[in-house]
């Protein structure tokens, strides 16, 4: 693979809300993972030091994969109270607890951090709409990590 379709490879998975991606051609395999903090990309093969080297700087002016900034977050910020895995839905065949747009109330279940085996329902400290989910599904959240905005 050229570098310059690997460099396109590279941001369109960056770009997608893939979680993980895999390539082989011709003895070289790549796979990608996406996650909301960082990117992990290995190459095996053919020069693919040299490709993971050229790879790397052109990660490094990537845009943030975070998805959120408090600075930016305009209204009420709902924080996870404990670190642990975050869910959106009560099981995987429901739908979402909430979405952008869904008008909450004070004490509404917003989602649920799992800790320990334990399930802890994240309730809303706000009235409102629902600006922005700031957490993906099945994503490990860190203590007073922004989940949530209520405007």
């Amino acid at each position: 693979m050229e570098f310059e379709n690997l460099v396109k490879l590279i941001q369109a998975v960056s770009d997608s809300e893939l979680t993980q991606f895999a390539y082989r051609e011709n003895g070289v395999n790549i796979s990608m993972k996406k996650d909301k903090k960082q990117k992990l990309v290995t190459i095996n093969g053919s020069n693919g030091a040299e490709m993971l080297d050229m790879a790397s700087l052109e990660l490094q002016g990537a845009k943030s994969l975070s998805g959120h900034n408090d600075s930016q977050a305009e209204g009420n910020v709902v924080k996870s109270p404990l670190v642990g895995t975050f869910y959106s839905a009560p099981d995987p065949e429901s739908e979402p607890f909430v979405k952008v747009g869904d008008t909450v109330s004070k004490g509404q279940v917003l989602g649920i951090v799992e800790a320990m085996k334990l399930m802890n329902e994240i309730e809303s400290d706000y009235a409102g709409t629902v600006k922005q989910v700031l957490a993906s599904n099945e994503e490990v959240v860190e203590y007073g990590q922004p989940l949530f905005v209520i405007g």
